[in-house]
């Protein structure tokens, strides 16, 4: 079993309970995710996120075949950081940690990904292209939270 990491940091330009603001809000996850993805929430969500929440959706990762996915948010210490973890889906294992620092600049956030594959060492042969596509996923969502946000990316 390998486990494989993605660690990812962005600088938001806003104060620290505004970004924070924006990620309590689980009904937001939809508007900073690929549409390639075919992201679509299943379950109830409520106003605001916390410990124990379990969110159900589907995806459709590989050639349009829905797979169901549920995280629980197993951590939470606001507005500095939570923890979603899978409780069934397309992972062997899914750990990630969004973490919020204030900075004299902005909000520091970064996201911490474990993940194991599926599969064994047949999954382990997807593993590049699995790990190019989640590295997409999270590209995606820094240029989309510039957009929702109100913000310029910076060069890097």
């Amino acid at each position: 079993m390998k486990m494989h990491l993605l660690k990812q940091e962005q600088l938001i330009p806003l104060p620290l309970e505004q970004a924070w603001g924006f990620f309590v809000h689980p009904g937001n996850l939809p508007r900073i995710t690929p549409p390639d993805l075919g992201f679509r929430i299943t379950g109830e969500l409520p106003e605001k996120m916390h410990a124990g929440m379990i969110v159900s959706y589907t995806v459709t990762p590989f050639l349009g075949w829905p797979v169901k996915w549920v995280t629980e948010i197993t951590h939470m210490r606001e507005p500095y950081f939570f923890v979603d973890e899978q409780r069934f889906g397309p992972y062997r294992m899914w750990h990630h940690q969004h973490i919020f620092q204030e900075t004299p600049q902005g909000t520091l956030m970064t996201d911490l990904v474990h993940y194991v594959l599926p599969f064994g060492p047949f999954g382990e042969l997807a593993a590049p292209f699995v790990a190019r596509r989640v590295r997409d996923i999270f590209e995606y969502r820094r240029q989309a939270l510039a957009g929702e946000l109100g913000f310029a990316l910076r060069p890097g």
